[in-house]
């Protein structure tokens, strides 16, 4: 059978200490029912004693009804010099309800004498008197030794004193925490066992990313006997970030044989992911392991060549694994290999030595030559073999757009278009503002389309960024234009080249457009 490894996720905690997160309720109840349809064993909501709005998003939380998580609630140990039941932030945490509450003490003496400024014996009476409080009350305890390694470091007698304390006053696992994020895997391999050697019982983990090591030391830990990994997705987190429960979880489950999350849940990574990132409105980065968009890309010809005849020669686990799909970027690199795996997404007849794929790889060739750059436009690529096959589907006719910019602008609206299109037969005009003359064309094409098309609503513009092809012509150079686009369920880019950006972004935006249209009206194969 199978070892499991419980899976604490901080991403509502420790994950709001990122520059840039500011969580709403709201936010963290979609999150919170994310995590749990992904598997996870623990969500620490947050802190109930520091920020009252969390009392509201525990009582909302405790009603949800989980299927597979435990809803923990955090909080320190009593102040010095007062009884546990005296404190206010402990009768807070316990008021948020949840069956389990993760409670952070001082292992460090340095933190011990010069943070909390009392003496190391007081510490641990805090702490035993805290966990038992806590226990008494009914709850599960997690007990966060904070600066754990740096701590042992420092005195190792003292640091293993205070998990001794915690487990003997009641917590029901002892966590040991990487707070400065310095460690290394060889060091916390060693210290981890012997704390559950001296120690015993349920050992946690707790990294930071401050030194690019946090999934390497959470997997050093649980190599060495922790049965609990605590993370964020996509590893947010104060300073450089906690570990990645999106790379942890699958370097332990699909390469090490530990069970973490049901195996169906682990193939919703990705988009456990990306919906993540769009709840706590960041960008997604795509570099990510396992889960980027890059994480499964490949653009050398040999290597195209060799991962479209045995997966694994350069794919360490199937894309498919966590959720994600492989990509075979087009550029000046690939060959015919790439282009005929492409194909087969449009026509699945078409062979390497067929006249189309002679015609559709000449007609991409002088694309590129005019500036075109496949390799992160693959929707557009899509469009263009379409075109060549003359398998694209044309959903409107542009008649003429007229873009204005407007000085002064008016409350942030500093440009306004005008567009004429047809749809079949049907003429429709309409004009929009928007910050900047790119925003206000998207806004009027939308307004134009929305009544034949109602699904372009679902369309979001997430990145538009613009490249100088020749900057020795100066105003006259050619621009490189690319967007990407989400509909919630799919990503996908878009470029456009011309010598007048509004043209470029013109280009690239009808064909976000049109790729969206085609996916949805059955002219194209969903990847």
């Amino acid at each position: 059978m199978k070892k499991h490894v419980e899976i604490f996720d901080t991403s509502l905690r420790d994950g709001a200490q990122t520059s840039g997160i500011s969580y709403t309720v709201e936010d963290k109840l979609k999150i919170v029912k994310m995590l749990d349809a992904f598997g996870v064993d623990y969500i620490e909501g947050g802190n109930p004693g520091s920020n009252p709005k969390d009392i509201e998003f525990y009582q909302r939380a405790n009603a949800l009804g989980l299927k597979h998580a435990k809803m923990v609630a955090f909080g320190a140990t009593r102040r010095p010099g007062k009884t546990a039941a005296e404190d206010p932030n402990l009768v807070s945490l316990l008021s948020a309800n949840t069956s389990a509450v993760a409670i952070f003490g001082k292992s460090w003496l340095l933190h011990v004498e010069k943070v909390l400024g009392t003496t190391a014996e007081e510490n641990l009476a805090m702490i035993a008197d805290t966990v038992r409080f806590c226990k008494e009350s009914g709850r599960e305890v997690i007990f966060d030794a904070e600066h754990f390694f740096d701590g042992y470091a420092d005195n190792a007698d003292y640091a293993l004193q205070v998990l001794k304390t915690a487990k003997e006053a009641g917590a029901d696992c002892v966590c040991l925490c990487d707070t400065n994020g310095g460690m290394t895997p060889d060091r916390i391999g060693e210290i981890v066992t012997r704390v559950c050697e001296v120690v015993g019982g349920r050992v946690g983990i707790h990294t930071h990313n401050d030194n690019g090591m946090a999934t390497a030391n959470s997997t050093m830990a649980v190599k060495a006997g922790a049965s609990q990994v605590q993370g964020t997705i996509c590893g947010v987190g104060e300073r450089c970030g906690n570990d990645n429960i999106c790379t942890i979880v699958p370097n332990l489950q699909i390469k090490l044989g530990y069970d973490c999350v049901p195996p169906e849940c682990l193939a919703t990574m990705t988009t456990l992911a990306r919906e993540f990132c769009e709840v706590a409105n960041l960008t997604f980065d795509e570099k990510l392991p396992f889960v980027g968009g890059y994480a499964f890309s490949h653009k050398a010809g040999m290597h195209i060549d060799g991962v479209s005849k045995i997966s694994s020669s350069y794919e360490h686990v199937p894309p498919e694994s966590v959720g994600n799909v492989r990509q075979l970027l087009m550029s000046e690199m690939s060959g015919r290999s790439a282009l005929l795996e492409k194909l087969k997404d449009i026509d699945p007849e078409l062979q390497k030595t067929s006249p189309e794929t002679t015609k559709i790889l000449a007609a991409l060739k002088d694309l590129e030559h005019q500036g075109y750059q496949f390799e992160s436009a693959t929707a557009s690529l899509e469009i263009a073999i379409a075109k060549v096959l003359g398998q694209k589907k044309t959903f409107f006719e542009l008649k003429y757009f007229k873009v204005m910019i407007n000085e002064p602008g008016n409350d942030g609206q500093s440009s306004s278009a005008l567009i004429k299109i047809m749809v079949d037969d049907n003429e429709e005009i309409s004009a929009a503002e928007g910050d900047g003359p790119v925003n206000a064309l998207d806004m009027a094409l939308r307004k134009a389309l929305n009544r034949f098309y109602p699904e372009i609503s679902e369309i979001k513009l997430t990145d538009y960024k613009v490249r100088v092809l020749d900057s020795d012509a100066a105003t006259a150079a050619r621009v490189r234009v690319f967007i990407e686009s989400t509909d919630g369920k799919r990503v996908w880019n878009t470029i456009g080249v011309s010598t007048d950006i509004i043209e470029a972004s013109w280009i690239a935006l009808t064909d976000s457009m049109e790729y969206k249209l085609m996916i949805e009206r059955g002219f194209m194969q969903q990847n």
